[in-house]
């Protein structure tokens, strides 16, 4: 497929000029955008909203941590968050009734926790880290496209800013951190629903929702039920996030206020009902539909897409901002090398597409097999053998980019998964045949990922 480029034409504009323009200020464009200022390239990054801004998506990994390290805002984030040890599993089908994963009992022993954050707070310290290190930051900027020239010289971007001026960019090199947006991703056609994984979402903020004790205060804990599975994040300040993710035939079954509906689905959950026993509401009630998808494309030959504006899958392993920002320093690398160094650029941009789908696919393939029985047995009645457990752990950390030797572990675990599915057959095959059925219900009433 050729390059398209936006039909935005506006000779009368100024142009400015930079050395690279990154399309959104969330972990993903803050990341990229703070590495590249600081190995003194020009780099603008335009951010639609305005920070501190509400964002899902609280829980952290052990993973980041050295990211957080290397970017030089580990105790600010340290300053907003609650440590979390850990991973809670909570199923109405086991006897164990509950099963408590510790980061510490990884492969690798040396990142035993992580943090749960106020995303507004956490994403306001990336994007302001970024203007410290010398990216230039504008907000309330929105992007609305960006033409490339035909000889890959470099791309103007047209933004408007919120008083409705326009704004165009000459920059050699684009990189798409705009989430959801995923503003390369429509325009280039190569946006696509993730036919294998459809979810929607609903979700909000509480106070007073009853904590565990000591260390395991800050854990996160996955509730499944009948219609997918609940998040409970507890945060710093006192307040918790709850969420539920649900196939999209439950959501759209939805006859009755967001909010009432989402409170009737906490109903159907009584061990986090229980949690919930003397909790108030303290935000409005979101809802968010078909949510997994993919790009086709991870690159051109001067613009990469990272973090969600490349993919993004079920949120339940919480790999969401680990992933953005791994995307981002491996996306500062690449741009580096491209502009430094062009005829590296065809390996840089080669290995950069490597790294970038490694994360969704690994993740992926135990995001869509969460919900099977064969799959919550393994999870509630977890074994070590073949270190299986610390491999799994590992990749629950995030922990799957360096040299952790959890591969072949990962791999009898899967082979696990796949003989006591095939011991089970009737059961298996069941509920394979509910999980399309819960996809196609959708699919057949025309809906697409947005």
């Amino acid at each position: 497929m050729t390059e398209q480029s936006s039909p935005i034409t506006s000779s009368s504009t100024a142009l400015s000029e930079c050395d690279v323009l990154v399309i959104g200020g969330g972990p993903a464009g803050s990341t990229v955008g703070a590495l590249l200022a600081q190995r003194g390239h020009k780099v603008v990054v335009l951010e639609k909203e305005h920070h501190p801004r509400f964002h899902i998506g609280e829980s952290l990994l052990p993973a980041n941590l050295p990211l957080f390290e290397k970017l030089g805002v580990a105790d600010a984030v340290k300053a907003i968050g609650i440590e979390k040890w850990g991973a809670e599993f909570v199923s109405p089908w086991h006897d164990s009734k509950s099963q408590t994963f510790k980061f510490g009992d990884a492969w690798d022993k040396s990142m035993p926790f992580s943090y749960q954050v106020r995303r507004s707070e956490f994403d306001e310290i990336l994007i302001r880290n970024a203007a410290r290190l010398g990216a230039e930051v504008i907000e309330g900027c929105r992007v609305k496209g960006v033409a490339f020239a035909t000889d890959h010289s470099g791309a103007t971007v047209h933004a408007q800013h919120e008083d409705g001026s326009i704004q165009q960019w000459r920059a050699r090199f684009v990189v798409d951190a705009s989430g959801r947006d995923t503003l390369l991703g429509k325009q280039f056609d190569v946006k696509r629903r993730n036919a294998k994984h459809n979810s929607s979402a609903l979700y909000a903020h509480f106070t007073g929702v009853t904590r565990h004790a000591g260390q395991d205060e800050g854990n996160i804990t996955i509730f499944w039920f009948e219609h997918g599975w609940f998040w409970l994040i507890p945060l710093a300040d006192g307040a918790t996030s709850i969420g539920a993710v649900v196939w999209p035939y439950y959501l759209k079954s939805r006859t009755k206020p967001v909010k009432d509906f989402f409170l009737d689905t906490i109903a159907m959950c009584p061990a986090l009902t229980e949690r919930l026993a003397h909790a108030t509401l303290l935000s409005d009630v979101e809802a968010t539909g078909n949510f997994a998808y993919a790009c086709e494309r991870t690159h051109g030959p001067n613009y990469l897409l990272i973090g969600d504006a490349f993919s993004f899958i079920d949120p339940v392993f919480s790999s969401g901002v680990m992933l953005a920002m791994q995307g981002g320093f491996v996306g500062a690398e690449t741009v580096d090398t491209c502009l430094r160094e062009p005829a590296k650029a065809a390996s840089a941009l080669a290995h950069f597409d490597q790294q970038v789908r490694l994360g969704p696919k690994e993740f992926s393939w135990f995001i869509y097999r969460v919900t099977n029985p064969a799959m919550r047995d393994m999870f509630m009645g977890p074994s070590n053998v073949w270190r299986v457990k610390e491999a799994l752990l590992s990749m629950l950390a995030g922990d799957i980019f360096g040299k952790t030797p959890i591969w072949r572990s990962l791999a009898a675990l899967k082979a696990i998964f796949y003989i006591a599915s095939a011991w089970n057959f009737k059961r298996s095959w069941q509920a394979m045949r509910l999980r399309k059925a819960n996809i196609r219900v959708v699919e057949d009433a025309g809906s697409s990922a947005r």
